[in-house]
């Protein structure tokens, strides 16, 4: 018998018990691969959970100081945020700066027109002098080329006029003192606040640069004897009551008016006369009114109210 056929179905029948029991392996592999992804999948959720878990714990476990620690940083975070001003701080906002504003110093920027303002508030830029300096043809208790005399031209002519006006009234006037020099100003009053204390020395002197002197625009006026120049007995004499009734006809003004103190800033002056022009004058002579209150300053230039 021929034993080719039979060795040939053997060795067919030991390809395929090979094959299956191979694919049976390869089966099981890949149930395990999947297996293991799962299984995976599933510990890194579960790691996730964990994470989760453990934060959640750790945030509601916080030590005490842990918990204030938080605290005291959402009090600093709310502390700088803005806040709306109330009604009350505005309030107090806008006095304080009023007052800084009370205190503010400005410096003239024409110093040269008629009307300009010079009080303890305005300052004449440093050094300032005229350039129209003239000597007014009329009497003076000090005789003599003195820059004490010397005015405006301006002012200088009007002064003339207004003695000339006096005269005619039977009222004899003479010049005390004009024009002064910062340098001169800041002389008399060192000596007024050793003499007096700086307190009282402001009721009657301007600081340097705070003076109408300065400007070549004001006058003391006295009686031709002298006597009681730029002095308070110089009030209520004759040469006082004309200077009163009619200076503004001339374009003068007496500067410091009685009870205006709080807006001056400067007692009574009776003999101080200032030249403004005919209109402004004559304005502030009808209202009794300063020339502060003239140019509707808001501020009074003295720290009393």
């Amino acid at each position: 018998m021929n034993s080719t056929p039979i060795r040939i179905l053997t060795i067919l029948l030991v390809v395929m018990v090979v094959s299956l029991q191979s694919g049976c392996s390869l089966i099981q592999r890949g149930n395990q691969d999947r297996s293991n992804i799962v299984s995976n999948e599933n510990g890194r959720a579960k790691t996730s959970e964990s994470i989760k878990n453990h934060r959640e714990a750790t945030k509601d476990n916080s030590s005490p100081e842990e918990k204030q620690n938080t605290k005291d940083k959402n009090k600093e975070e709310k502390a700088v945020e803005p806040k709306e001003d109330s009604s009350d701080n505005k309030s107090n906002k806008l006095e304080q700066t009023n007052k800084e504003n009370e205190n503010a110093i400005h410096v003239i920027s024409q110093p040269e027109a008629i009307a300009v303002l010079v009080n303890k508030q305005n300052k004449l830029p440093d050094h300032y002098a005229p350039e129209d300096l003239v000597i007014p043809n009329v009497r003076f208790i000090n005789r003599g080329n003195f820059d004490k005399n010397k005015m405006r031209k301006e002012a200088a002519r009007a002064l003339e006029k207004m003695f000339a006006g006096a005269e005619k009234d039977g009222i004899l006037l003479a010049g005390a003192s004009g024009y002064r020099s910062q340098a001169t100003q800041e002389i008399l009053y060192n000596s007024y606040v050793k003499r007096d204390g700086k307190a009282a020395a402001e009721r009657y002197s301007a600081n340097p640069g705070h003076s109408e002197h300065q400007t070549g625009l004001a006058m003391d006026v006295s009686g031709i004897n002298g006597k009681c120049a730029a002095m308070d007995c110089f009030g209520g004499s004759p040469e006082a009551n004309w200077l009163t009734e009619h200076a503004h006809e001339y374009g003068y003004i007496v500067r410091y008016l009685k009870g205006k103190e709080h807006i001056t800033g400067y007692q009574y002056e009776p003999w101080h006369m200032r030249y403004v022009g005919i209109d402004i004058a004559k304005e502030t002579f009808e209202k009794n009114i300063t020339l502060e209150e003239y140019f509707d300053s808001a501020i009074p230039v003295s720290g009393n109210k």
